[in-house]
């Protein structure tokens, strides 16, 4: 039998119009069934009031680890997180060991806040002061922008729970939000994407650029150019309990403070290797366990050169021993 070339081609068309609008349909459907259940902006107010809640509840201490790179320098610093203040130490510049020098600054600095009870509690005082101003940020946020969704990406490391959804939303200026303070007037010109963990209803990622500049006090105070940037990310830290931290903050910002002094903040910080800490840790605590920390990171890099040579070049009665023996 002659076959009928026409209609098979157009049978063959069919077939595939027919597979593609199948496939098509199922990847409408798998989008449809990923859309988040509530609008943008209520799933933004969530969010906040469960980032409010955590910084409500008694605070998890940590030891973690910071590299800060800037356009002259990097800085690796170890940091314990204690019931006094925040215990730092420097423990490399360029990613080289501190001199004899960089590392005695350190200590004395340390056994200075130690020794020094006014300074230790206005050292707490600042950064308590840094904690309010960043939640006033926080707060602003659901009422600061607008927002759309903009597709969901899959969390990563540093960003977000392992394995949740993170739902993108778009965000730029509300026109009728009417900053209260300062410290909010900063959103003013902000623009750019929060990530959030639908799972975990947390914020996981906010990248904003701004649009505009930025005068603070009618320019007076201070002013932000356009094109600066902020970026943080926060993650579940992954030890058991839930809690969440920041692990990336990157800067690019420049302006003016008190008309004339340049303002140039430009640098790239990632916070690492959370570890969980006791619960009435004090800074002096705080401090022998950074000691104890440098002092292991030192002898990793540089082990004991007794110890090498004894592997490197054994006693010399084993060497006759084994000149001794039949070739």
């Amino acid at each position: 039998m002659k076959r009928n070339q026409p209609a098979e081609r157009c049978l063959q068309a069919c077939i595939l119009m027919m597979t593609a609008l199948t496939a098509a349909a199922a990847m409408l459907s798998a989008q449809e069934s990923q859309k988040p259940e509530m609008p943008a902006a209520d799933l933004v107010r969530v969010s906040v009031a469960n980032e409010i809640a955590a910084s409500d509840h008694p605070k998890t201490l940590h030891m973690f680890c910071s590299h800060k790179q800037t356009p002259k320098v990097s800085q690796t610093r170890l940091y314990v997180e204690t019931t006094d203040a925040l215990a730092a130490m420097l423990i490399a510049v360029n990613d080289q060991p501190l001199t004899e020098q960089q590392q005695k600054g350190e200590d004395d600095h340390l056994a200075w806040l130690m020794n020094t009870p006014d300074q230790l509690r206005k050292k707490h005082a600042r950064e308590k002061e840094d904690e309010a101003r960043t939640l006033q940020i926080v707060k602003a946020l659901p009422d600061a922008f607008l927002y759309e969704y903009a597709g969901t990406e899959k969390s990563e490391a540093g960003m977000g729970e392992t394995g949740d959804q993170l739902a993108k939303l778009n965000f730029k200026p509300n026109p009728n939000y009417s900053p209260p303070s300062r410290v909010e007037q900063v959103l003013a010109g902000l623009q750019g994407y929060l990530l959030i963990d639908t799972k975990a209803q947390r914020v996981a990622r906010i990248d904003g650029t701004l649009a505009r500049d930025v005068s603070f006090g009618w320019g007076i105070l201070g002013r932000l150019d356009k094109g600066g940037r902020f970026l943080v990310k926060q993650a579940d830290l992954g030890l058991g309990d839930g809690a969440w931290g920041i692990t990336e903050i990157s800067l690019n910002v420049t302006g003016k403070l008190l008309l004339f002094k340049p303002l140039n903040m430009v640098s790239d910080e990632t916070l690492s290797d959370f570890r969980k800490m006791p619960a009435h840790m004090t800074f002096a605590q705080g401090v022998e366990l950074l000691k104890t920390e440098q002092e292991k990171l030192a002898h990793a890099q540089h082990p004991d050169p007794q110890h090498q040579d004894q592997h490197a070049n054994p006693p010399a009665e084993q060497t006759a021993e084994q000149q001794k023996a039949p070739q």
